[in-house]
Parts: structure tokens; C-alpha cells; sequence
């Protein structure tokens, strides 16, 4: 079942991979010259957030993997809705998200601007404090492929139906990444993005109180914070092994049967990434190194190059001359 599961979806994926060849145009050194001082910019406002909250890192990271899902990698999910235009914050999973992400990106959009006008699109700097965040929490660091502009519509429909949510079965989780371009070793070595943040009751209540796979003494925890009605907003750590560092205790959790979301259990579940969950769990270095490569693919998903999009001069808005 699990090899049927993975030829399921090769086609879908060479097919997807063929249609993100746009990546290809991006570079490591594409500020080089236009604005190097971006780098440091970023990296330097990441340091202080993360200094002042460490659930920064995972709101900019959960930012950019649901920025990148729905039509590429373009900042149009940091689109604020329009009378004439829903954007896609409200939309599918991200509706009732944490703001933290959205506003940490206006205050670093706001300091590269003043260094570097109009120059730096506000879907390259979503990449960059994903990169850092992670690292600022003792995850892996990577050179990060930049040139991407940004989108000048959201695209609502998208983020309703192509997100993940928590409630996602293997099946569906390995065709959704397929359909972006992303393998299954993809999807399991970036969903261990989930080692860091937080999530909401309403999210695990009922993974804690129904699924039959979830460790017993997990579910009794949990079901302290989330009760079995109300208390939606709750909030409890993905990763209640390390919360605040980005290491692999996320794996080691499904391994204990202590996944918080059913979609992060079905990892684990005697399926098709039960070995690379072991993998991970157990050697990370493996998982570092995969996550690192796994988000340069994700970052490559579609973005717009050259004089398609736009460098938006705020990421909540499109240019007037749009």
C-alpha cells in the first residue's frame, strides 16, 4: 500500500516540478549590488523578535509555507482583503491565525525600505526571516535563492482548498505536496517545521479526544487546556518535547504517539513515512540537513520573475500604479 501510495503521485510531481521551473531564475546574490545591506537587515530585526518572543520564528515560518502553497511563493497571502477583493488571511486554515507574523514582516519591510527603496519585494523578505527564524532557534541556516516579486492580487479560492489542514489524511498530504512540487520526503521533513509554534484548540480538540493512535497520557494532557466544547482560542505547542528550539523532538513526539494534530500523527502511522519519521527522530543531523534542502524547494514553487508582479513599497497593499 505504501509503494502504491508513492507511484501515485510521481507523475503529479515531475508535472509540478515542471511548472516551478521558474526558480531557476533566482539567486543567492540577486541583491548583491541593488541592496546587500538586506541581509543583515533581516537578520538583525529577526535576532530582536525573536529576543522579545521566540513564537515569532514559527508565525514568519507558518506564514511562508502557506504563502508559498497557494500560488507560489508571490506575498499574496500578506494582502490585506479590499472591498472589491478577499485576501486570503480569512481564508481555509488561516483564518483565526496569529497576526505576529504579518506585523514582524511590516516592521522589516518598513526598515529595508528605508535603506533600499523600492527593491526589495516583500515575498524575498518572507523568505529570508523564515530562513533566520529558524536558525535563530538552532535549525539549520541555508542560502536563500532570491529575485521573486510580488503578487498584485490574493487568491482567496486557493487558500480555502490547496492548504493542508488538520485534519489531513497521509493520501491527501502526500497528492497536496505533489501538487506543488514537493516529494514525500518533502512533506516529511518540512513538517517538522511544526517543532516550534503553537496551535489552537479547535485545531487538536478532536485528535485528543477521538483518534484511537494518540498516547493516552498525551490526550490527558492535552484535554486539561482544550475542553471537549468552548475554549477554541486554546493554545498548546506543537512540539510539547521542546517547544521553543528547532530540533527534532517534533519526530520523536510521533514516534511516542504524542503528534498534537492528527495530520502531524498520520506522519506515523504505520504508513509510507513511518521510516523517515524514525529517521529523523533519531539522527538530527538527517532532519537539519533534509529541512534545509526541502525549503529551497519549497521556496522555488512559482514564484514571479522578471517584470511580472511588482516590488510592493508595503506588503499589505498593492503599488497605486498597479
Amino acid at each position: 500500500m505504501a509503494r502504491r501510495l508513492l507511484a501515485a503521485v510521481a507523475i503529479v510531481v515531475v508535472a509540478a516540478a515542471l511548472a516551478c521551473g521558474a526558480g531557476a531564475q533566482l539567486s543567492a546574490g540577486f541583491y548583491s549590488s541593488s541592496c546587500p545591506a538586506v541581509h543583515s537587515i533581516v537578520r538583525q530585526a529577526m535576532s530582536q523578535a525573536v529576543t522579545n518572543n521566540t513564537r515569532s520564528a514559527a508565525a514568519v515560518l507558518r506564514v511562508f509555507f502557506h504563502d508559498c502553497f497557494v500560488n507560489g511563493c508571490d506575498a499574496s497571502l500578506l494582502l490585506d482583503d479590499t472591498p472589491t477583493t478577499p485576501g486570503e488571511k480569512g481564508a481555509g486554515p488561516n483564518a483565526g491565525g496569529s497576526t505576529v507574523g504579518f506585523d514582524l514582516i511590516d516592521t522589516i519591510k518598513a526598515q529595508v525600505e528605508a535603506a533600499c527603496p523600492a527593491t526589495v519585494s516583500c515575498a524575498d523578505i518572507l523568505a529570508l526571516t523564515a530562513r533566520d527564524g529558524v536558525n535563530l532557534l538552532g535549525g539549520p541556516s541555508w542560502a536563500v535563492p532570491l529575485g521573486r516579486r510580488d503578487a498584485t492580487f490574493p487568491n482567496s479560492t486557493g487558500a480555502a482548498t490547496d492548504l493542508p489542514g488538520p485534519d489531513s489524511d497521509l493520501a491527501g498530504l502526500v497528492a497536496g505536496f505533489a501538487a506543488k512540487g514537493l516529494s514525500p520526503r518533502d512533506l516529511a521533513a518540512l513538517s517538522g517545521a511544526h517543532t516550534v509554534g503553537m496551535a489552537r484548540c479547535a485545531s487538536f480538540r478532536t485528535r485528543v479526544y477521538c483518534d484511537d493512535n494518540v498516547s493516552p497520557a498525551f490526550a490527558a494532557q492535552q484535554r486539561q487546556a482544550c475542553p471537549s466544547a468552548d475554549a477554541d482560542d486554546a493554545l498548546a505547542p506543537l512540539d510539547s518535547l521542546t517547544p521553543d528550539q528547532f530540533d527534532n523532538g517534533y519526530y520523536r513526539s510521533l514516534m511516542a504517539g504524542a503528534g498534537l494534530l492528527h495530520s502531524d500523527q498520520e506522519l506515523f502511522s504505520n504508513g509510507a513515512l513511518d521510516s523517515l519519521v524514525r529517521l529523523y527522530g533519531t539522527n538530527a543531523d538527517a532532519f537539519s540537513s533534509d529541512f534545509a534542502a526541502s525549503m529551497v524547494k519549497l521556496g522555488n514553487i512559482g514564484p514571479l520573475t522578471g517584470s511580472a508582479g511588482e516590488v510592493r513599497l508595503n506588503c499589505r497593499t498593492v503599488n497605486s500604479n498597479s
